[in-house]
């Protein structure tokens, strides 16, 4: 354990109140309960926040990946365009379409790599909820010895 754990874990201690002595076993169970339930719920509210907003930033990651594929059926369309016909004023005959239907692969392919990057920063589910679950678990541990 860190010195910067060990201290937060102290800190922690002298903000706690000691319960009160006078307090019954079924008293002090019952309090536990509510507290165990209070932890719980807070634990859910916040998974529930961090995945509401995984789930849109995996949205907006599914529109890059249908963006790039339209553009990449674009520019197959533009490349049987060019291989059928051609432009024959400026550039021999297909030149001028096979070129566009480059840059439009570009554009594409530029596309489907970001969608792929932003993809790989979504699997991470609920980074936050994972660390707060493991600090309650050291707290509980140090609370317990």
């Amino acid at each position: 354990m860190s010195t910067n754990d060990e201290h937060s874990l102290r800190q922690q201690e002298r903000d706690i109140e000691p319960l009160d002595s006078e307090l019954s076993l079924g008293e002090l169970f019952a309090r536990l309960g509510d507290d165990i339930g209070q932890l719980v719920s807070t634990q859910m509210e916040l998974a529930r926040q961090e995945l509401t907003t995984e789930v849109k930033e995996a949205g907006r990651t599914a529109g890059l990946f249908g963006a790039g594929s339209f553009l990449a059926g674009l520019s197959l369309t533009l490349f049987c365009f060019a291989a059928a016909w051609g432009l024959n004023e400026v550039v021999p005959e297909g030149v001028g379409f096979l070129i566009v239907a480059v840059v439009v692969g570009a554009v594409a392919a530029v596309l489907m790599v970001m969608g792929r990057q932003k993809l790989e920063d979504v699997k991470d589910v609920a980074p936050e909820t994972r660390q707060s679950l493991k600090e309650d678990v050291q707290w509980t541990r140090h609370q317990v010895t």
